[in-house]
């Protein structure tokens, strides 16, 4: 047998082996090249001729079998990836004062605050945790127009206050409502919700740690806490070229600490700059994902952990598959399988699909469920 260069020729024998022929019929093939792999294989050598005629090659003899063989086997093939998660509750925030004052009063870390609740105190009047996907960001008075107005008056409504219409406009109407929230909240009944008043949040929020202390004196743009969800999920960065992997609403199957797999969903993909490794080294850009668990029962016992997240990103059911190395490459293009049988062996040609696991979809005519196929090395 020859052997195999990095250019995918073979190097010449010192004695080139003869040429087999079969009643003149069929297209002459000069030899088998290197199979190379996509996904997950190596390389295959196999030096030789031989007649290919519908895809079958002529036998050898037993003398010439290859020195192992596999089998040809049904079954569903993944296209998978492992990575390492953290669970926990997500991304973190950072809530800065939009106002100056004293801070006079914080909540513990750990604690849970809901729609309409006090996230800290300035100069003891609440800045309110409001639900929202838009920032505030501006004073919200008569005549404002916009997203954050709306997510003021979904809020207001969500709370008891009526007399308004939920939309994207702040009406006199609306004054009214603000009037009457700003009258419970202890608040100075102005009317005009001004800019650090209230901090929109997707949902209820859980205090991840304090910056600032009672008593402090803040001033704009200074750091008071962070905080993140109040749901388990897990976070996951994954490399850039692997970003097929995280698509939103894929599941993914979890392993936990104690060796429990439960299923899971991708909610969020985000791309992320991650600083380099070493002093002067680059920044990377990864893929980062957040999972949420299905069996939410099965983290409730935890409270930040590393687990193993497997991501699924293509699937073929029931197919033919072969190990990888068991493929070898035709001279005149395309890939085939030494068919082992009676004592010797053919060669069929054969089309690839999904690489996955070390092995690889197959087929071809003449190809079946149960065939032993030579593996060349």
């Amino acid at each position: 047998m020859g052997m195999a260069t990095l250019d995918g020729k073979a190097e010449p024998e010192a004695t080139p082996p003869r040429r087999r022929r079969r009643g003149g019929r069929g297209k002459l093939v000069a030899g088998l090249l290197i199979a190379v792999a996509a996904v997950g294989g190596g390389l295959v050598a196999v030096n030789g001729t031989g007649l290919l005629e519908g895809g079958a090659g002529p036998t050898r003899s037993a003398a010439a079998l290859p020195p192992a063989t596999t089998t040809v086997t049904r079954q569903t093939l993944n296209d998978t990836r492992d990575a390492d998660g953290e669970l926990g509750y997500g991304p973190v925030t950072t809530a800065t004062t939009r106002r100056p004052g004293t801070i006079t009063w914080l909540p513990e870390s750990g604690a849970t605050i809901s729609r309409g609740r006090s996230l800290y105190r300035l100069d003891n009047k609440p800045v309110v945790l409001m639900y929202g996907d838009t920032p505030a960001y501006r004073d919200l008075r008569i005549g404002t127009e916009g997203k954050d107005v709306e997510n003021l008056e979904r809020n207001l409504s969500k709370l008891g206050y009526d007399g308004f219409t939920v939309d994207d406009e702040y009406t006199y109407d609306t004054y009214q409502a603000v009037l009457e929230w700003q009258e419970d909240r202890g608040l100075d009944e102005t009317g005009v919700v001004e800019l650090g008043r209230v901090v929109f949040a997707p949902g209820k929020v859980r205090v991840e740690s304090l910056d600032a202390e009672e008593g402090q004196p803040a001033q704009p743009g200074q750091k008071v806490l962070t905080y993140t969800g109040t749901s388990k999920v897990i976070t996951v960065q994954l490399e850039a070229d692997d970003q097929r992997m995280a698509k939103k609403g894929a599941k993914v199957e979890v392993t936990l600490p104690d060796g429990k797999s439960v299923g899971g969903k991708v909610t969020e993909v985000a791309t992320v700059i991650v600083p380099g490794e070493g002093q002067n080294a680059d920044p990377e850009t990864r893929v980062e994902a957040l999972v949420s668990i299905g069996d939410a029962k099965a983290a409730r016992e935890l409270d930040k952990a590393s687990v193993d997240v497997t991501f699924t990103a293509s699937q073929r059911k029931d197919v033919l598959t072969v190990p990888v190395a068991a493929l070898v490459a035709l001279q005149e293009g395309g890939f085939g399988l030494e068919v082992v049988e009676g004592g010797g062996t053919r060669y069929v040609a054969v089309e690839t699909g999904l690489f996955a696991g070390g092995r690889v979809e197959v087929s071809g005519d003449g190809l079946s469920e149960g065939m032993t196929v030579g593996m060349p090395k």
